[in-house]
Order: structure tokens, then C-alpha cells, then sequence
């Protein structure tokens, strides 16, 4: 897959620019699993609930990737696996992830987030500190919901 750039976007719309980026499904499932379940392999990405196909994964893995949102080295212990981690343009996501957090817990009535009654009362009231914790979490291999089955 080719990187894209500015002559390969339909318009230069900032928000024409985030869609095109990330505004697909497959790929903010991918973010979410990084940020809220530490997810870091092909494997547990694929053991999403969603149910991914393999040839997508690896597209959308490819395509972030290249894009400069996620960043894949060598498992230390296993080199046949790789760890896919959000580079700094990748964490930038984490505010508007939790922005999309907020406004599910608001519509969807069964929305599973709605049980963390205090996680979203904090990002309500301190929306960029919460988003710099986060950053910070998930900066340094952690995730927000670590037992979390996403």
C-alpha cells in the first residue's frame, strides 16, 4: 500500500485530512485496542470481538504504519512477532478517542463504557488532563482498561 500524500487526498479539508487518515473503522478499532486494551500484536488485534478479517488487519496495520500513527518492532522475547505501538502523531489520536468515548457513553444506551461512571465524570471535567495521562499511560506500554476484552 502507497503512502498518501498531500496530491493523493480529495481535498485538502482538515477534515477530509483526519477521515482519510483514520476515519475508517478498522482503524480506530485498531487505536482503541492499543489505548483502552494495551493490545500490541497482530494476534490480539485479531481476537477483537468485531472479528476482523486477516488480509484487512494487515492492510490497516500496513497503512498506519506508513502513515506515521503506529510504529511495529521485533517482539524482544519472540522475533517471529512483531509490537505495533502509537508513535507521537498516533497519541494525538487519544483525545479525540476519548471524545468519541464521551459521546457513545451519552447515546448508546447500551454502551459498555457507561459503567465507568468515574472514568467519565474525570474526562468530563479535565478533558486534557485525562488526555495527557493517557498519552503518558499508553507512552509507556500501558492502556487505560487493562483487563478490558476489546
Amino acid at each position: 500500500m502507497k503512502t498518501t500524500s498531500k496530491e493523493d487526498l480529495r481535498s485538502h479539508c482538515a477534515v477530509n485530512y483526519g477521515v482519510e487518515m483514520f476515519g475508517d473503522r478498522w482503524s480506530l478499532l485498531i487505536i482503541r485496542d492499543i489505548v483502552f486494551a494495551g493490545k500490541k500484536t497482530y494476534g490480539a488485534f485479531l481476537k477483537s470481538e468485531e472479528g476482523i478479517a486477516t488480509n484487512v488487519l494487515a492492510s490497516r496495520l500496513a497503512f498506519l504504519e506508513e502513515q506515521g500513527i503506529l510504529s511495529r518492532a521485533p517482539n524482544p522475547d519472540d522475533g517471529r512477532k512483531d509490537f505495533y505501538t502509537l508513535t507521537e502523531k498516533g497519541l494525538d489520536l487519544i483525545p479525540i478517542m476519548l471524545n468519541i468515548v464521551l459521546w457513545s457513553a451519552q447515546h448508546d444506551a447500551k454502551s459498555y463504557v457507561r459503567s465507568q461512571k468515574k472514568f467519565i465524570a474525570r474526562i468530563r471535567k479535565h478533558p486534557l488532563q485525562v488526555s495527557e495521562e493517557v498519552k503518558a499511560l499508553v507512552r509507556n506500554g500501558g492502556c487505560i482498561f487493562p483487563d478490558a476484552d476489546v
